[in-house]
């Protein structure tokens, strides 16, 4: 008898399990605009024929965007400024006070998460010198803790070569945690 009610109940655990796989599987819905916050560190690097330096500053900003969920995979389109107040000793009267993105992502979602690679254009802006612009790559892992609301950790590369025809390449390498709310 103990034998027979062991299985009765063993099947009965095995056949909820299995109704209830598909619920358990089920991701979140990425489809939609979201908006949130970043911050974070980054490495600056500006190197001549003659001169190089870098140095580490933090760095925060807004973002903005609109994911679209084909399933198992997530494309989006997205823009970023960051600002900070990064001088390097190659020109302390110029620190570098703003970078902005037009971002282009696509990745995988596992689960309730979404791991992502991203690129675009961006534009960096150092005071009394201007802005120039040039590219980046990097990618995150964005998790949805809420059906409204993700947390993120975003790595990015960023070159632009040649600032303003100085002959001086920028380089910024960035790592943020981001915050956002999706509508």
């Amino acid at each position: 008898m103990k034998r027979t009610l062991k299985t009765k109940i063993s099947l009965l655990l095995a056949t909820t399990l299995l109704a209830t796989g598909p619920a358990l599987a089920q991701s979140a819905n990425w489809t939609g605009a979201y908006l949130g916050g970043e911050i974070g560190g980054a490495h600056f690097k500006a190197s001549s024929p003659t001169v190089s330096d870098n140095n580490d500053d933090v760095i925060g900003g807004i973002i903005a965007g609109y994911d679209y969920d084909l399933g198992t995979w997530v494309i989006g389109a997205g823009a970023d400024i960051d600002f900070t107040d990064n001088t390097l000793s190659l020109a302390p009267n110029n620190p570098l006070d703003r970078v902005w993105r037009l971002k282009l992502r696509g990745g995988v979602k596992i689960g309730n998460g979404l791991a992502y690679a991203v690129g675009g254009y961006t534009e960096a802006h150092i005071d009394n010198l201007g802005s120039d612009d040039g590219y980046f790559i990097g990618g995150g892992y964005e998790h949805q803790i809420m059906p409204n609301f993700s947390v993120a950790g975003e790595v990015l590369y960023h070159d632009i070569n040649n600032f303003k025809s100085t002959g001086t390449d920028v380089e910024i390498t960035s790592y943020q945690i981001r915050g956002v709310f999706r509508f």
